[in-house]
This record gives structure tokens, sequence and C-alpha cells, in this order.
């Protein structure tokens, strides 16, 4: 096994998952508080990752991400490196790519939540800041915790992405996905065989979490 490729690996997925939840908590809180045209057309511009194939979404992050782009001028600007083929560049591109995967979970959390529990502890002089973390977040814990399972899950497996915006550089962007099909290239099958059992056991824990956070929603 890729030692370096699973440690890499592992601190993409933990980057991309702590990101994620910074990010997706309160975009899915305003989401579920309410309906409005901006609200729509914000949920589906971040379903969109989930839509297009791997390599077509790693093209355009490809793009976006690049020197000749605002964001990547701008990362040049501060840091003088490019974010293509980097690893600062494979998490923010793995965030884009994983934005679905943490909001919608988060959001049908928080839709789940009890309107009248909010407006009482406002009542009561909670302010929204004390109600948000006190109140709604615990309540939509469950879709919290299925929303970082599944990009956790789906980070340490990405291929198309990763290639496309990482490529394959050891010890900065060569993830374990692309360590297995550089062990299949070369048809050294026992250390693929190793690298693979290790994803399909992140794969299947990660549908047991999945399965109690969804029997932990129904049950509420």
């Amino acid at each position: 096994m890729d030692w370096q490729a699973l440690w890499l690996t592992l601190q993409l997925g933990c980057w991309t998952t702590l990101l994620l939840l910074l990010l997706g908590l309160p975009l899915a809180y305003w989401l579920a508080s309410g309906q409005s045209l901006g609200r729509t057309v914000c949920g589906l511009l971040i379903t969109t990752p989930m839509l297009l194939p791997p390599t077509v979404l790693g093209f355009y992050l490809l793009l976006a991400l690049g020197p000749r782009s605002p964001l990547g001028q701008a990362w040049q600007w501060c840091f003088g490196s490019t974010l293509p083929f980097s690893f600062p560049g494979l998490v923010t591109a793995l965030v884009i790519a994983n934005l679905p995967y943490a909001v919608r979970p988060f959001t049908a959390g928080f839709a789940r939540v009890d309107r009248q529990l909010l407006e009482s502890a406002w009542c009561l002089g909670a302010s929204r800041w004390r109600t948000f973390w006190r109140i709604s977040v615990p309540l939509a814990s469950p879709g919290i915790v299925s929303g970082l399972v599944l990009v956790f899950a789906h980070t340490v497996g990405e291929f198309g992405v990763v290639l496309m915006v990482g490529g394959n550089l050891p010890g900065v962007t060569r993830t374990l996905a692309i360590a297995i099909y550089e062990d299949v290239q070369a048809l050294d099958y026992s250390r693929a065989w190793s690298s693979s059992l290790l994803l399909l056991t992140v794969a299947t824990t990660a549908l047991a979490i999945l399965q109690w956070a969804e029997r932990r929603m129904q049950s509420r």
C-alpha cells in the first residue's frame, strides 16, 4: 500500500469535511429558513456538481482555478503559486465538488426543526446566534452527520476531479484512488487490492453511519 498516498488522502478528506462544515451550515440554514426565488436558484446551483461527470466537473474547476481566472490570479498574487496541481487547489476543487453532498443533508436536517421551538426561544429573549447553536444544530445533527460522512467518503474515493485538477504528483496530489489506478496499470494487483479494500471499508462504515443517522431523523 502507498502509505504516503493514504496519508494525503486522509488529510484531503479531513480538510474538505471541515471546510464544508463551516461553509455548509450557514448556507443550509438559510436555504431551510424559507422559500424564495434566490433560495431556489442557489439550491439548483449547489446541486449542479452532482449532475456533471467527474471529468467534466474537473475540467471546469481546472479552468475556474487556473492562473487566468480571478480566483487563480488572486491566489497567485497572495501566495506566489498557482492553485492547479497543488494541495490547496485540490482542497478548493473538492470543496466545490462536494458542496451538494454537504448542503443537501444539512438543509434536510434544518428543515425538520420545528419552527415553533425557534420562535419560542426568540420570545424568551434568546438571540438568533444562541438559538442556532443550542436548538437548530442539535436537532439537525442527524442530517449534519449524514452530510459530513458523505463528504468524507466521497472525497477519499474521488478520482476524476483529483486527476483533472491535481494530477498525479507523489506527496502533493497523489491520492489513494490515483495510486490504485497506477498499481493496476503496472499490473500490481496485490497492492491495488489492499488499497481498494481500505476504501471499501471506508464506504461500508459510511453506509452504516448514514443508516444510523436516517433512523435518528425518522424517529424525530
